[in-house]
């Protein structure tokens, strides 16, 4: 980052203006860490935490909105037009409607919200604010103003100025309505059928593709299943065909191309994974790729029993190296002990007779240690079937108790109207998961996540 272009930036802010660009960061950046922020600097050095000031996207976007566009021009050539990047977000249309109204606002129509609101905020907090975005800062504070909660503020501007009104009223609408869409797409949605948005107004896509990650190509992308069942000294994996069979049946149901390899060595792991990294995703929504095996802490065996680490897994898809894949979610699932640990429970209560699987069904997925962690590149998810140096549990017959729980949850989801989204999902898992007993023991599983938008999956 040019700071010499950062320091001549914040000699031409004003307070007020550094002001409103700190109220502009709330969603990005955390609120205690801008309490203390009284110049343009201060800002700048929060942003770069955070990894927003990579490239020029976000402070471009920052300047255009309180209508700096002459500070924008002073940015390198080819970063005054807003791009969105894998790990820079955009700001959120609610901070820039709240910017809209406190620019428009006049002094009168500020000390009549700021009466309005007096007994809700307390008298003190509505006397220290001196403008709407100090008001706005309030009410979110006090739990009475979000992105999902807007009632009181358009029922407080109705009383004296009704424009105003009508931009929240507007924003309230559209979000209602790009989700309707959004939910129309995915329900309705037909193969080989070009999807089109009948909304009038674009800013309402672009808002949608902001908050959503799309799904408008049949099929959706590739899903890849590594399935390992024999191994040379460590014990076979009895069940793990029917969690292969079902990730099949449940991913070519949500639109997806499913290969499923069977028995792979560690150099062949690597060298699948490698080969579809080099694949043209351009016509791709997603990317799943599911491995069935043992494993240790940070890593999953190959049939060979040699480690394959977590990081070797998805290395061949960050958008480095696979840039057709830039922007688009990356999902991976692994079913696989992460330690040789048994994890042990404090129950309120005696579990269910229906709750408990006899021992002589189940299996542990573990192998013989430390190994890396999931990448912190953008669009990935890794739901691991259990926590770290713990093991995970498959049934001999039926399958592994995360898997099945996972396929069982996203076909739920795929059916219902509701907008879930794979955090959604993989939270009733590992609800659902934790609830049973297994060998006498429990099971938690952990995904984790540098996913930017939200994934929602239907049935094609």
């Amino acid at each position: 980052m040019d700071r010499l272009t950062l320091s001549k930036i914040d000699e031409e802010l004003e307070s007020s203006e550094v002001a409103a660009l700190r109220f502009l960061c709330r969603d990005v950046v955390n609120r205690k860490r801008l309490e203390n922020v009284t110049d343009a600097k201060g800002l700048f050095s929060r942003l770069e935490e955070k990894g927003l000031l990579e490239n020029y996207a976000f402070l471009s976007q920052l300047l255009q909105t309180i209508g700096r566009n002459d500070l924008v021009n002073m940015l390198r050539p080819g970063y005054s037009q807003l791009t969105e990047t894998d790990a820079n977000p955009m700001l959120s249309d609610y901070r820039i409607m709240l910017y809209q109204i406190h620019e428009d606002i006049t002094t009168a129509n500020l000390d009549k919200m700021k009466f309005l609101l007096e007994d809700k905020l307390g008298r003190r907090q509505a006397d220290m604010c001196d403008t709407a975005l100090d008001v706005f800062a309030e009410m979110e504070k006090k739990g009475l103003l979000s992105n999902t909660n807007l009632h009181e503020l358009l029922d407080v501007l109705r009383e004296f100025d009704l424009p105003l009104a009508e931009i929240v009223q507007t924003y309230m609408e559209s979000k209602t309505l790009y989700l309707k869409e959004y939910n129309l797409v995915c329900q309705y949605r037909r193969p080989n059928q070009t999807v089109r948005f009948p909304v009038a107004d674009i800013s309402l896509y672009i808002q949608l593709i902001t908050e959503y990650y799309l799904f408008n190509h049949n099929p959706r992308g590739l899903c890849v299943i590594i399935n390992n069942e024999s191994f040379r000294l460590l014990k076979k994996r009895a069940g793990t065909h029917e969690d292969a069979r079902t990730l099949h049946e449940t991913f070519t149901s949500l639109g997806f191309n499913v290969e499923i390899h069977q028995d792979l060595t560690s150099a062949q792991i690597k060298d699948l994974l490698r080969s579809k990294g080099s694949r043209n995703f351009h016509n791709d929504d997603a990317l799943v790729v599911c491995v069935l095996s043992h494993g240790e802490y940070g890593c999953i065996f190959g049939t060979d029993e040699i480690k394959v680490f977590i990081r070797e897994l998805t290395q061949p898809f960050t958008s480095l190296q696979a840039p057709t894949l830039a922007g688009k979610p990356k999902l991976f699932f692994i079913q696989a002990c992460q330690g040789s640990s048994y994890q042990k429970g404090s129950l309120p209560f005696a579990p269910k007779k229906e709750d408990i699987t006899e021992p002589k069904t189940l299996e542990a997925d573990a192998g013989p240690v430390q190994g890396e962690t999931v990448p912190d590149d953008a669009d990935f998810l890794l739901g691991m079937s259990t926590v770290p140096e713990y093991r995970s549990f498959r049934s001999i017959t039926t399958g592994s108790i995360y898997i099945q729980e996972l396929c069982k949850q996203l076909n739920t989801s795929a059916k219902s109207v509701e907008m879930d989204d794979i955090l959604s999902i993989l939270t009733r898992v590992n609800r659902n998961v934790s609830k049973g007993v297994y060998m006498n023991y429990k099971q938690m599983p952990e995904p984790k996540y540098t996913l930017t938008k939200k994934v929602v999956l239907k049935y094609v």
